[in-house]
Protein backbone atom coordinates (compact mmCIF):
# COMPACT_ATOMS: atom_id res chain seq x y z
CA UNK A 1 0.00 0.00 0.00
CA UNK A 2 1.02 3.33 -0.88
CA UNK A 3 1.90 5.82 1.89
CA UNK A 4 -0.33 8.94 1.74
CA UNK A 5 1.83 12.23 0.97
CA UNK A 6 2.73 14.50 3.47
CA UNK A 7 0.29 17.63 1.73
CA UNK A 8 -3.50 17.12 0.17
CA UNK A 9 -4.13 15.74 -2.51
CA UNK A 10 -3.84 18.82 -5.39
CA UNK A 11 -7.17 18.79 -7.73
CA UNK A 12 -7.35 21.28 -10.67
CA UNK A 13 -10.83 22.61 -11.38
CA UNK A 14 -11.44 23.99 -15.15
CA UNK A 15 -15.16 25.23 -15.67
CA UNK A 16 -16.41 28.30 -17.13
CA UNK A 17 -18.96 28.43 -15.05
CA UNK A 18 -17.94 30.84 -12.23
CA UNK A 19 -20.62 30.05 -10.06
CA UNK A 20 -19.63 25.91 -10.37
CA UNK A 21 -15.85 26.59 -10.33
CA UNK A 22 -16.32 28.72 -7.28
CA UNK A 23 -18.66 26.03 -5.30
CA UNK A 24 -16.79 23.29 -6.59
CA UNK A 25 -13.67 24.94 -5.13
CA UNK A 26 -15.22 25.74 -1.97
CA UNK A 27 -16.51 21.94 -1.81
CA UNK A 28 -13.81 20.45 -2.41
CA UNK A 29 -11.75 22.45 0.14
CA UNK A 30 -13.59 21.67 3.26
CA UNK A 31 -13.48 18.05 2.03
CA UNK A 32 -9.86 18.23 2.94
CA UNK A 33 -7.96 18.71 -0.81
CA UNK A 34 -5.96 21.91 -2.12
CA UNK A 35 -7.62 23.23 -4.88
CA UNK A 36 -6.76 25.56 -8.08
CA UNK A 37 -9.37 26.52 -10.55
CA UNK A 38 -9.30 27.88 -14.26
CA UNK A 39 -11.86 29.29 -16.44
CA UNK A 40 -10.90 28.16 -19.64
CA UNK A 41 -8.08 25.83 -20.84
CA UNK A 42 -5.57 28.67 -21.78
CA UNK A 43 -5.02 29.28 -17.87
CA UNK A 44 -5.48 25.21 -17.55
CA UNK A 45 -2.70 25.21 -19.61
CA UNK A 46 -0.74 27.68 -17.33
CA UNK A 47 -1.51 26.08 -14.08
CA UNK A 48 -0.37 22.60 -15.73
CA UNK A 49 2.69 24.42 -16.56
CA UNK A 50 3.57 25.64 -13.16
CA UNK A 51 1.66 23.23 -10.60
CA UNK A 52 1.66 19.20 -9.84
CA UNK A 53 -1.78 17.67 -9.57
CA UNK A 54 -2.93 14.64 -8.88
CA UNK A 55 -6.09 15.10 -9.88
CA UNK A 56 -8.37 17.57 -12.98
CA UNK A 57 -11.70 17.93 -12.79
CA UNK A 58 -12.68 19.58 -16.31
CA UNK A 59 -15.56 20.76 -17.84
CA UNK A 60 -16.79 19.22 -21.28
CA UNK A 61 -18.15 21.92 -22.76
CA UNK A 62 -15.87 25.06 -23.17
CA UNK A 63 -15.64 27.98 -24.92
CA UNK A 64 -12.72 27.96 -27.45
CA UNK A 65 -10.65 24.71 -26.61
CA UNK A 66 -13.29 21.91 -25.26
CA UNK A 67 -12.55 19.54 -22.45
CA UNK A 68 -12.07 17.03 -24.93
CA UNK A 69 -9.29 19.08 -26.64
CA UNK A 70 -7.91 19.55 -23.37
CA UNK A 71 -7.76 16.44 -22.36
CA UNK A 72 -6.16 15.41 -25.61
CA UNK A 73 -3.59 17.74 -25.41
CA UNK A 74 -2.87 16.84 -21.58
CA UNK A 75 -2.17 13.35 -22.89
CA UNK A 76 -0.90 13.69 -26.24
CA UNK A 77 1.39 16.72 -25.49
CA UNK A 78 2.22 15.37 -21.78
CA UNK A 79 1.53 19.45 -20.34
CA UNK A 80 3.72 20.69 -17.96
CA UNK A 81 5.07 16.61 -17.35
CA UNK A 82 1.57 15.72 -16.16
CA UNK A 83 0.36 13.06 -18.87
CA UNK A 84 -0.88 10.19 -17.06
CA UNK A 85 -2.84 12.36 -14.23
CA UNK A 86 -5.96 11.35 -13.84
CA UNK A 87 -9.15 13.48 -15.12
CA UNK A 88 -12.34 13.30 -14.06
CA UNK A 89 -14.86 14.77 -16.68
CA UNK A 90 -18.05 16.74 -16.22
CA UNK A 91 -20.78 17.10 -18.73
CA UNK A 92 -24.74 17.33 -19.82
CA UNK A 93 -24.02 15.34 -22.81
CA UNK A 94 -25.10 11.90 -21.36
CA UNK A 95 -25.67 10.28 -24.69
CA UNK A 96 -23.23 6.78 -24.83
CA UNK A 97 -21.42 7.72 -27.79
CA UNK A 98 -20.57 11.05 -25.68
CA UNK A 99 -18.89 8.96 -23.04
CA UNK A 100 -17.00 6.74 -25.67
CA UNK A 101 -15.76 9.67 -27.32
CA UNK A 102 -14.20 11.20 -23.45
CA UNK A 103 -12.92 7.64 -22.84
CA UNK A 104 -11.27 8.06 -26.26
CA UNK A 105 -9.69 10.98 -25.15
CA UNK A 106 -8.13 9.48 -22.15
CA UNK A 107 -11.31 10.43 -19.44
CA UNK A 108 -11.16 8.48 -16.52
CA UNK A 109 -14.49 8.96 -15.60
CA UNK A 110 -17.63 10.64 -16.04
CA UNK A 111 -19.94 12.29 -14.13
CA UNK A 112 -23.53 13.80 -15.63
CA UNK A 113 -24.78 17.08 -14.82
CA UNK A 114 -26.38 17.84 -12.73
CA UNK A 115 -24.91 16.25 -10.17
CA UNK A 116 -24.51 15.52 -6.15
CA UNK A 117 -21.54 17.16 -4.25
CA UNK A 118 -21.48 13.89 -2.33
CA UNK A 119 -20.85 11.87 -5.98
CA UNK A 120 -18.38 13.73 -6.85
CA UNK A 121 -16.35 13.36 -3.78
CA UNK A 122 -17.10 9.62 -4.01
CA UNK A 123 -15.92 9.37 -7.39
CA UNK A 124 -12.79 11.61 -6.63
CA UNK A 125 -11.77 9.44 -3.83
CA UNK A 126 -11.81 6.26 -5.70
CA UNK A 127 -9.89 7.35 -8.83
CA UNK A 128 -7.45 8.61 -6.36
CA UNK A 129 -7.45 5.06 -5.09
CA UNK A 130 -7.13 3.57 -8.11
CA UNK A 131 -4.22 5.54 -9.77
CA UNK A 132 -0.56 5.27 -8.91
CA UNK A 133 1.58 8.08 -7.03
CA UNK A 134 1.52 11.09 -9.57
CA UNK A 135 5.59 11.07 -10.06
CA UNK A 136 6.12 14.69 -9.41
CA UNK A 137 8.68 16.46 -12.38
CA UNK A 138 8.42 19.65 -10.03
CA UNK A 139 9.14 20.47 -6.73
CA UNK A 140 5.98 20.44 -4.22
CA UNK A 141 5.46 24.16 -3.80
CA UNK A 142 4.06 27.27 -4.30
CA UNK A 143 5.82 30.25 -6.25
CA UNK A 144 5.06 33.46 -6.28
CA UNK A 145 7.59 36.19 -7.02
CA UNK A 146 10.45 35.86 -4.22
CA UNK A 147 8.71 33.61 -2.32
CA UNK A 148 8.25 29.45 -2.10
CA UNK A 149 5.64 28.27 -0.14
CA UNK A 150 6.47 24.26 0.76
CA UNK A 151 3.51 22.07 0.53
CA UNK A 152 4.43 19.38 2.66
CA UNK A 153 6.04 21.56 5.40
CA UNK A 154 3.83 24.81 5.40
CA UNK A 155 6.61 26.99 5.83
CA UNK A 156 7.23 30.15 3.74
CA UNK A 157 11.04 31.54 2.50
CA UNK A 158 11.78 34.90 0.63
CA UNK A 159 14.91 34.67 -1.69
CA UNK A 160 16.04 31.27 -0.29
CA UNK A 161 15.61 32.51 3.64
CA UNK A 162 12.95 31.35 6.03
CA UNK A 163 9.99 33.77 7.00
CA UNK A 164 8.58 34.33 9.99
CA UNK A 165 4.92 33.60 10.22
CA UNK A 166 2.39 34.53 13.28
CA UNK A 167 -0.11 32.02 13.89
CA UNK A 168 -2.59 34.01 12.32
CA UNK A 169 -0.81 34.25 9.02
CA UNK A 170 0.23 31.00 8.78
CA UNK A 171 -3.18 29.85 8.97
CA UNK A 172 -4.39 31.94 6.66
CA UNK A 173 -1.86 31.51 4.49
CA UNK A 174 -2.43 28.01 4.30
CA UNK A 175 -6.17 28.29 3.56
CA UNK A 176 -5.57 30.90 0.90
CA UNK A 177 -3.22 28.27 -0.82
CA UNK A 178 -5.42 25.37 -0.80
CA UNK A 179 -7.28 26.96 -3.05
CA UNK A 180 -4.54 29.11 -4.87
CA UNK A 181 -6.39 30.71 -7.99
CA UNK A 182 -9.76 30.88 -6.54
CA UNK A 183 -11.37 33.40 -4.59
CA UNK A 184 -12.07 32.58 -0.78
CA UNK A 185 -14.93 34.50 0.68
CA UNK A 186 -13.99 36.64 4.44
CA UNK A 187 -16.53 34.46 5.99
CA UNK A 188 -14.37 31.37 4.82
CA UNK A 189 -10.97 32.76 6.29
CA UNK A 190 -10.43 31.76 9.95
CA UNK A 191 -7.29 33.22 11.74
CA UNK A 192 -5.74 31.03 14.23
CA UNK A 193 -6.36 32.39 17.87
CA UNK A 194 -8.04 35.69 16.65
CA UNK A 195 -11.99 36.01 16.86
CA UNK A 196 -12.87 35.81 13.35
CA UNK A 197 -14.33 39.19 12.09
CA UNK A 198 -13.72 40.78 8.91
CA UNK A 199 -11.66 42.93 10.48
CA UNK A 200 -9.29 40.39 11.67
CA UNK A 201 -9.03 39.15 8.23
CA UNK A 202 -8.11 41.93 6.77
CA UNK A 203 -5.49 43.05 9.09
CA UNK A 204 -4.14 39.69 8.68
CA UNK A 205 -4.07 40.33 4.68
CA UNK A 206 -2.25 43.53 5.26
CA UNK A 207 0.51 41.89 7.60
CA UNK A 208 0.98 39.30 5.26
CA UNK A 209 1.61 41.50 2.14
CA UNK A 210 3.91 43.10 3.75
CA UNK A 211 5.93 39.71 3.89
CA UNK A 212 5.34 38.95 0.37
CA UNK A 213 4.24 41.36 -2.24
CA UNK A 214 7.40 43.41 -3.60
CA UNK A 215 5.12 46.42 -3.34
CA UNK A 216 2.64 45.84 -0.46
CA UNK A 217 0.52 48.75 -1.51
CA UNK A 218 -0.08 46.99 -4.89
CA UNK A 219 -0.76 43.40 -4.27
CA UNK A 220 0.11 41.45 -7.07
CA UNK A 221 -0.25 37.79 -5.13
CA UNK A 222 -2.51 38.41 -2.55
CA UNK A 223 -5.25 40.31 -4.21
CA UNK A 224 -8.45 41.71 -3.06
CA UNK A 225 -12.01 40.37 -4.54
CA UNK A 226 -14.00 42.77 -4.20
CA UNK A 227 -17.52 42.05 -2.87
CA UNK A 228 -16.06 38.74 -1.94
CA UNK A 229 -12.33 38.34 -0.54
CA UNK A 230 -9.03 37.53 -1.19
CA UNK A 231 -7.46 35.50 -3.69
CA UNK A 232 -3.60 34.60 -3.90
CA UNK A 233 -2.46 33.90 -7.27
CA UNK A 234 1.17 32.69 -8.32
CA UNK A 235 3.57 33.18 -10.85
Amino acid sequence: MNASPPYPPHILVVDDDARLRSLLARFLSSNGFMISAAADAPEAHRLLNGLQFDLLVIDRMMPGQSGLDLTKAIREENLGGQGRVPILMLTAMGEARDRIAGLEHGVDDYLGKPFEPRELLLRINSILRRAPPVESSTPNELRFGECRYDLARQSLSRKGEPVHLTAGEAELLRQLVRSVGTAVDRSALSVAGDDINSRTIDVQVTRLRRKIEPDPRQPRYLQTVRGTGYVLRTD
